[in-house]
């Protein structure tokens, strides 16, 4: 008999009410890089609609860690409304994790006014600018900078911390073969390549201990010809575990550099996209944005069949991500070995959807009212929403 995804979880050190997270979606509703109404709203409603933990995103490591600078960042100023926020969650009964990383090579030199770092000299379109080849200085200074962040964390009331390593940001960039082409010791074999992201999450566990929950973002594969093949990705997963610096793992894909559509699955929204930038980056979208946004169909638990290896090879707790939508879902989940699921386009555009679904009880009639027209993509640049609803408001 599988295990109930309503039943309580342990995760690390802290026990979480049901098995569903609210997956990492950036708000954009930070527009001074700090804590907002409409942020602790955001978050508040699905923790109220049922959910067991909901994760923020992205919160940065550095300021020139940020995808965008009205990203907030670790730093003094922004933990009493951190706090704000964390409290806002635990009164609706759920538990709140912190995503931190460095964007790396995604990171918007412009908008953030601080220079982005990559395993070596990269041009970012989004910003116009060239990211700086990462010395060695620059590697244990980002590294600090994540142990810095889950102090941080802590003192701001979260119970977890999700480390980025996903989505070409920096530690994932090194990890690719494609990005990373360093011949010194961060390039070159797997071996090298992980020693970012191995390095980030021992330092994470150092500076916390077992204080609060310690998870990562792992992508399995990018989907990109030369870059992350699921196999070393497996084998980095395998260290990790060996490291013994993580609670649980959650599974993704795709590179937010070249090819995010690859964790977006459904309708590519190339027209919303560019309408959320000014020419001449509009019209750049336009021209070539079928190459940049790929579309691929839709289906449900469309990252199982890659996150069914993992399962195989890992006895490390695993959070399964992508097209989870439904109780049917979710209970394909747990009867793979799963030991949580996490939700994001759902829960964007039915923030009290967990609770209707566990109402519904073995009737399984309850359906997710999002279309996968992924033109929430587009609103991550005004005010994150979903465009077939309208929430979270």
């Amino acid at each position: 008999m599988s295990t109930d995804v309503f039943s309580p979880a342990r995760l690390g050190p802290i026990t979480l009410r049901n098995r569903i997270i609210k997956a990492a979606t950036f708000e954009a509703a930070t527009p001074h890089a700090l804590v907002t109404d409409d942020l602790i709203t955001y978050h508040r409603l699905p923790a109220a609609g049922g959910i067991g933990m909901t994760t923020v995103a992205y919160l940065a490591v550095s300021p020139g860690g940020r995808t965008d600078g009205a990203q907030i960042y670790w730093r003094p100023e922004a933990i009493a409304g951190l706090r704000r926020l964390t409290d806002a969650i635990h009164a609706e009964g759920a538990a709140i994790s912190a995503q931190i990383g460095h964007a790396g090579p995604v990171a918007n030199a412009k908008s953030n006014k601080a220079r982005a770092l990559a395993p070596v000299r990269f041009f970012n379109p989004i910003g116009m600018r060239f990211a700086k080849a990462a010395s060695r200085q620059d590697i244990s200074d980002v590294i600090a900078a994540h142990a810095h962040a889950a102090r941080y964390a802590v003192d701001a009331g979260f119970d977890a911390v999700e480390v980025h390593l996903g989505h070409n940001y920096f530690a994932s960039s090194f990890l690719s073969p494609l990005i990373n082409r360093r011949d010194d010791e961060f390039g070159g074999s797997l071996e090298n390549r992980a020693k970012v992201a191995r390095g980030v999450v021992r330092a994470v566990r150092d500076a916390v201990g077992g204080q609060i929950a310690i998870t990562a973002k792992l992508t399995m594969t990018d989907g990109v010809r030369g870059g992350i093949p699921l196999e070393e990705s497996l084998q980095t997963a395998k260290w990790l575990e060996d490291d013994g610096g993580l609670d649980a793992l959650e599974l993704t894909a795709g590179s937010s550099l070249v090819n995010p559509m690859y964790l977006f699955r459904g309708d590519a929204p190339i027209k919303e996209f560019a309408g959320a930038f000014k020419p001449p980056l509009r019209w750049g979208i336009r021209m070539t944005g079928k190459k940049f946004l790929r579309e691929y169909p839709y289906r449900e638990a469309f990252l199982l069949r890659d996150a069914k290896q993992f399962r195989a090879e890992l006895k490390l707790p695993l959070i399964l991500l992508g097209g989870i939508t439904n109780r049917e879902t979710m209970d394909l989940a747990m009867a793979e070995g799963f030991d949580f699921v996490a939700m994001g386009r759902a829960l964007l555009a039915e923030p009290d959807l967990i609770n209707r679904i566990k109402a519904d009880g073995d009737a399984h009639t309850v359906k997710s009212a999002c279309t996968h027209c992924n033109k929430c993509m587009a609103t991550i640049y005004s005010h994150t929403h979903c465009v077939v609803t309208g929430a979270p408001g």
